[in-house]
């Protein structure tokens, strides 16, 4: 049986589920815009997400590269929030008619919460579709976990190359396949082959030119965000690189490592990483929600869930109206996200006053997209910037939009450091799997041992 946990009575309980970008910035203003009722108990806010931390999405593919620290790119809620309450939870199941949710914490029974008010940000994750081998060979880049791993991976894949003669071994594991030509897909394998390249200065065995990075992206262009030209200019900047840039392209079959697409290629590979994109988080189709047909939660231009009373939505998980372009919806990206927040928590205290609510109306500012050590490419309020100049300005960007006075401070030192010294490229795959060597040595001591003669 589920408990409840009850808010103070008679005070407005705002319950927000999920503690990324919308999530985390909506309890921050909240926090700001509500500080006497919070710090009186007029007003209570709970976030519950599995995680107790806010990820900064823009800098995984960095940490996946060993340019910043892992630890750097989150914001612990706790710290940042601390007129409310974190819950480190899962919702399982949520009714907004009746004003409950069902959350799942990391021990003992499930727990009830009752509220008033609702922030539905649960935000997204990777859609994944049943192509034979996926499932069993890839995996993301939407975590800080998913970037420690990729980094201990890649690198480890060095090892296993550098320490055999043997040529079907050393050709799979140094085969690196990215499927997807979005923000996410570009980034990361312009910055995991940066962080190759530098490693192979190390090896005996293993030059640039034994490397193989492979792009498949089924549309006709890469990084649609940036413009057909700028996007035609990454493409070749990329094979430029010798990565290997595949349009009209769909992987077909992954099983057992051995890749296979849509263009008839055929080749094994030791690395699949998949960021074809997202879609809402599962909590979603648990709730009684109204949903599109992507599975999105239908929200409005005030940031309101359509039909519902005191119901508030945004980000990944909602089909939030484009205000600036009819018919259209805003995209699912960071700066969305953080601007809609602003909006969402604004019209959660004129709520709570019996104001009336504004709407969410925001141009887009342009992108900016990281493609390794001093390269880049964006195109901010209309302004094309290539190589150099667009690796600044997105530094510049995030360095500045970055959650935080610790976090940017941080930020900066790793990239400051990183300017006198040399890029670190050592696996620690070993701490995926820390009691290996605890539970050899176990089972080491409980063999008989043999009496000497």
């Amino acid at each position: 049986m589920a408990r409840t946990a009850e808010g103070t009575p008679g005070a407005p309980h705002i319950l927000i589920v999920g503690g990324g970008y919308v999530g985390m910035y909506t309890a921050l203003r909240l926090q700001k815009k509500l500080k006497r009722e919070l710090k009186r108990g007029e007003v209570k806010v709970t976030i519950v997400d599995p995680n107790s931390y806010m990820t900064y999405q823009p800098f995984l593919p960095e940490a996946a590269a060993g340019n910043i620290s892992p630890r750097h790119v989150v914001v612990p809620l706790r710290r940042v929030l601390p007129r409310c309450t974190v819950r480190k939870a899962r919702v399982t199941e949520l009714n907004h008619d009746e004003g409950w949710a069902i959350v799942q914490p990391l021990a003992g029974p499930p727990e009830r919460i009752n509220y008033d008010y609702l922030v539905m940000a649960a935000g997204a994750v990777p859609r994944i579709l049943p192509i034979p081998g996926l499932a069993e060979e890839g995996f993301s880049l939407k975590t800080v976990g998913e970037a420690i791993h990729l980094r201990n991976h890649v690198l480890e894949q060095l090892e296993v190359a550098e320490s055999t003669d043997e040529v079907e071994i050393r050709r799979k594991a140094l085969t690196f396949v990215f499927v997807g030509g979005g923000f996410a897909g570009v980034e990361a394998i312009a910055e995991v082959e940066d962080m190759v390249r530098d490693a192979t200065r190390y090896m005996r065995k293993i030059t640039p030119q034994d490397l193989r990075f492979v792009l498949v992206e089924a549309s006709d262009r890469i990084l649609p965000e940036v413009g057909p030209d700028m996007g035609k200019w990454t493409a070749e900047q990329l094979r430029g690189r010798g990565i290997d840039v595949k349009l009209k392209t769909f992987l077909q079959s992954a099983v057992g490592g051995e890749i296979e697409l849509s263009d008839g290629s055929r080749f094994p590979s030791g690395t699949l990483v998949w960021n074809a994109g997202v879609k809402p988080s599962p909590v979603v189709r648990h709730t009684d929600l109204p949903l599109d047909e992507r599975g999105r939660i239908k929200g409005t231009e005030y940031l309101t869930i359509e039909g519902m009373v005191r119901a508030f939505t945004a980000g990944d998980n909602a089909a939030i109206p484009d205000l600036t372009q009819e018919g259209m919806f805003c995209p699912p990206n960071a700066q969305h996200a953080l601007r809609q927040s602003k909006v969402l928590a604004a019209n959660i205290v004129r709520s709570l006053r019996g104001k009336s609510l504004k709407p969410y109306v925001h141009g887009n500012l342009g992108a900016v997209a990281g493609l390794g050590l001093h390269k880049g490419v964006a195109n901010p309020l209309g302004f094309k910037l290539k190589g150099w100049p667009a690796w600044f300005f997105h530094r510049t960007y995030h360095g500045l939009m970055v959650p935080t006075f610790n976090r940017k401070i941080r930020v900066l030192a790793d990239w400051t450091l990183a300017l006198f010294l040399k890029r670190e490229t050592v696996s620690l795959a070993t701490v995926e799997q820390p009691r290996a060597d605890f539970e050899l040595a176990a089972l080491d001591d409980a063999k008989p041992k043999q009496k000497a003669s």
